[in-house]
Order: C-alpha cells, then sequence, then structure tokens
C-alpha cells in the first residue's frame, strides 16, 4: 500500500489510518480481502499504522468477555491506541452458538455503527436484531458471510447457529469530532448484567 510518498507493506489483520486528502494506492500478489470504513473530518489527523501482532499484546485492545452463551473475543484495531476524530475500528467473533454484544446495548448519542459479517463460511449463519423496543424491533433478519447491517441506532445483539461462529468488523463514527469518540461507553437495555457491558477494558483510561 501507497499513501502519499509513504510505503506500507500489510498482514493479516493489520489496520491503517488514512489522512483524509490523501491519495492512496494498493497492489498485492495474491487475493485479498479488505474493508474500508470512513467517515467525514474537519482537522488533519496522522497516518498510522497498527500492527495487530501488537493488538494482540495488549489485554485493552484484544479481549475476551461474557460468560455461558455470550462469550466472545473482542479486537479493536482502530481505537484508544491511535488519534482519530470519529472512526472506530475491530472486529468480534463470538465461541460456537454464542451471543455477541450481549448484554445488549446502545450508544446511539455518541456513535452510528456498522457490522460487516466474515469468516462465517457456509453453511454457518447468524441472526441480527437492531430494536429500541423489543416488541417492536427495527431489524430481524439472518447475516452471513458478507453481509453488512447498518445501526444508527438501538440495541444490536446477535446470536450464532450452534456450532458456528459469528464473526464481524464493527465500524463506528462518532457523531461529535473526538468528543463523542468513545469505546464502550454505552447504555445497557434494562434488566441485563446490573448495568455492566464487558465492554470495560477497551475503554480509555
Amino acid at each position: 500500500m501507497a499513501v502519499d510518498a509513504h510505503l506500507v507493506a500489510l498482514q493479516q489483520y493489520d489496520s491503517v489510518y488514512i489522512p483524509r486528502d490523501s491519495f492512496t494506492e494498493i497492489t498485492t500478489l495474491t487475493s485479498v480481502d479488505l474493508a474500508e470504513f470512513s467517515a467525514d473530518v474537519a482537522n488533519q489527523y496522522p497516518l498510522q499504522v497498527v500492527r495487530f501482532s501488537q493488538i494482540s499484546k495488549d489485554p485493552g485492545l484484544k479481549f475476551s468477555t461474557g460468560g455461558s452463551g455470550c462469550r466472545r473475543h473482542l479486537n479493536l484495531l482502530l481505537a484508544k491506541n491511535i488519534e482519530a476524530g470519529r472512526l472506530i475500528v475491530g472486529f468480534t467473533d463470538s465461541e460456537p452458538g454464542n451471543w455477541t454484544s450481549w448484554p445488549p446495548h446502545e450508544h446511539a448519542t455518541l456513535l452510528e455503527e456498522m457490522y460487516v459479517y466474515f469468516n462465517m463460511p457456509d453453511p454457518a449463519f447468524g441472526l441480527q436484531l437492531v430494536y429500541s423496543n423489543t416488541e417492536d424491533p427495527e431489524l430481524v433478519t439472518v447475516v452471513r458471510d458478507g453481509d453488512a447491517v447498518l445501526i444508527p441506532s438501538g440495541f444490536h445483539p446477535n446470536v450464532s447457529v450452534p456450532g458456528h461462529r459469528i464473526c464481524f468488523l464493527w465500524a463506528m463514527a462518532a457523531h461529535r469530532e473526538v468528543e463523542d469518540r468513545q469505546f464502550g461507553v454505552v447504555n445497557v437495555q434494562r434488566g441485563f448484567a446490573d448495568g455492566l457491558s464487558g465492554l470495560e477494558a477497551g475503554q480509555k483510561k
């Protein structure tokens, strides 16, 4: 990858924060899947390369959470470890047949979010819910490898079928630049987990 005059070689799950107004060129010798997320910003933030090998050594960026039936593993790629205006990006994979984004939580006053499902080879699939009220959900849908779901607001738990994992990239965009860029600051649905989300390890200290 070339970003303006900078050359960057990437490995699996490495990430790059690319400044606004940059020229980017990507070349590869093999087939590769890339995910690109963007959000408008008023200010300029530096080019930053994040190696997954370093993420894996940081318990504030790579951690497991959840109990029986909702065990999952989080990887924060572009979060408190970089300087940015609006974007927070990472990925989650569950234990087979488990729920993620559990207990149900929402963060609509700070962030909107998008899920992109990957590493879910056929016949794996999951169910994604998005709702403000469980009696009248905005979305209940089957999700498979390559699908995407937009989550502008609402609680958004999902679950994998037994014997298979659910795995998804998540990208969040803060409403107010810098000020709202906060991972793990959420409202947990009343009645679940005494208000704890399981995301506390990823919060800024």
